[in-house]
């Protein structure tokens, strides 16, 4: 039995690795560590010792994971590590090493594709890239029968000076998929479920993964282009099903479940076999999703009534000029069209906009705000384009000089939320964040939102709206006045 103490490190308080925009979040929000939650789960299962700790989550400092670490006696130190925090990481990956010389110290996450030599030279024992729940398992596996790691696909690591590549690991298949434990259990037993929280989802909620991968093309989007893939894969209907039933029995204070997947539903069949048994199950869970703008009214009136309460949209931009240069694959009448149905079908809008993607200018972002107001979401999220590296926006900004800077580290303010790093000539870093800042402002802090918050409170779990959208205007508030834009 290995001894394995798989760690989210500390760094800016409330700083979610696991989201997508790795930030501090403008209206409260906190991921759960869910790659690491998956990985510990399966290392459970094969057998060994784990401990799963939330340093941001818990508000635990290093000297106090430090001391953790080394009550623990692990065999292995599993860090996760994001792009904007890296440089952090591996500071913490130095202090445990320093602390813990026996330990084996391995880091995991998006950067890991990226600059596995960089990290191996800076801190790590080795990293794992990409996907990583089998590689730990048969890393620790080697580790505990003293065998050496020459057969460990997916790692990088460093033998008497030289740092070796083993071949990549293939990506998870469906059944593989299905033999991971619940993540739900995961959180039971390592996490309290009331550090995390969503802006759009009902407190407390949990979040899980019905598929990995994405074969959409977006240049922008970082976990496709450096961490789980294009491939699509996806656990069976019935092993989402049994882990909902299990969320209902023994996590009864949850009020929401979160489909994390890229994009939910990619396989049609799948969704509607899906829908289909959760109203013959007569489950009664509320659950939101993140999928495309290219669902008919059909099954998303299906949806809604077999639980779903909201859907997350990734628009990007109201400009179809924008949206072919980032391969997005929609057209801006479907995307009013797909916005009409929603609202037709009861369910809540979350609308994702990003400013300052190719061929961006104050027109088309004059564009984006007219479609915001034509379309009024329930939830409004406008982020800075951001270039994490190892995606194709990264390097056509870099081919082309549109970057401040490469670093990641300097992609967050003083206060750990975005800052933009791209500048255009017709089009400064500066002009994109006020932009950012000014259509928030704009459109929570007026009196038309005043409506669209009583459309949210006056339906089922009203109470629950409510203190959602009370928590998330707190935080918001606060990132304007720190941000000194009143």
């Amino acid at each position: 039995m290995t001894r394995i103490y798989l760690l989210n490190p500390p760094f800016i308080p409330h700083f979610g690795r696991s989201a997508r925009w790795q930030d501090t979040g403008r209206g409260g929000t906190l991921y759960y560590p869910i790659w690491l939650a998956y990985a510990a789960g399966f290392l459970e299962k094969e057998g060994h010792k784990v401990k799963l700790i939330d340093a941001p989550a818990r508000g635990y400092s290093l000297p106090y994971v430090i001391q953790d670490i080394m009550r623990f006696c692990p065999d292995v130190v599993v860090v996760d590590t994001s792009f904007t925090s890296l440089e952090n990481d591996l500071k913490v990956a130095r202090e445990i090493k320093s602390h813990v010389p026996d330990a084996f110290v391995i880091g995991v996450g998006p950067p890991t594709s990226q600059f596995s030599q960089y990290m191996i030279n800076n801190g790590f024992d080795a990293v794992a890239r990409y996907e990583y729940d089998w590689t730990l398992a048969e890393l620790a596996s080697n580790i505990e029968e003293g065998r050496d790691l020459t057969n460990v696909l997916g790692i990088s690591y460093k033998v008497k000076g030289k740092i070796l590549h083993n071949p990549k690991r293939p990506f998870s298949t469906n059944e593989q998929l299905d033999q991971l434990p619940f993540v739900s259990q995961v959180y039971a037993r390592h996490l309290n479920i009331y550090d995390y929280f969503l802006s759009s989802s009902l407190y407390p909620e949990v979040q899980i993964f019905a598929s990995r991968g994405c074969p959409y093309q977006c240049i922008f989007c970082c976990w496709p282009q450096t961490f789980m893939g294009r491939i699509n894969r996806r656990r069976s209907v019935m092993n989402v099903i049994e882990e909902l039933l299990w969320i209902k029995e023994k996590l009864k204070q949850v009020k929401e479940v979160v489909f994390e997947d890229d994009t939910f539903g990619i396989d049609r069949k799948w969704l509607k076999e899906f829908l289909r048994r959760l109203l013959e199950e007569n489950l009664d869970v509320t659950w939101n999703c993140q999928v495309r703008a290219d669902l008919d009214f059909k099954i998303l009136n299906l949806m809604a009534k077999a639980g779903c309460r909201l859907v997350i949209v990734g628009f990007e931009s109201a400009n179809q000029q924008i949206l072919n240069n980032i391969k997005k694959g929609i057209k801006v009448e479907q995307m009013r069209k797909f916005a009409e149905d929603v609202r037709k079908a009861g369910i809540l809008l979350h609308a994702d906009f990003i400013i300052g993607l190719p061929g961006e200018r104050r027109e088309t972002i004059r564009q984006t705000i007219k479609f915001i107001k034509e379309i009024r979401p329930d939830i409004l999220q406008v982020s800075v384009a951001t270039p994490f590296p190892g995606t194709e926006f990264y390097q056509w900004l870099k081919e082309n000089g549109y970057l401040d800077t490469d670093d990641p580290s300097e992609y967050l303010d003083e206060y750990g939320h975005q800052k933009c790093v791209v500048s255009y000539p017709w089009l400064s870093s500066e002009e994109i964040t006020k932009y950012v800042d000014e259509i928030l402002k704009g459109y929570y802090l007026s009196a038309s939102y005043v409506p669209i918050v009583f459309r949210q409170i006056l339906r089922k779990n009203g109470i629950d709206e409510l203190k959602r959208l009370l928590s998330s205007a707190k935080v918001f508030i606060n990132y304007i006045y720190k941000r000194n834009k009143f």
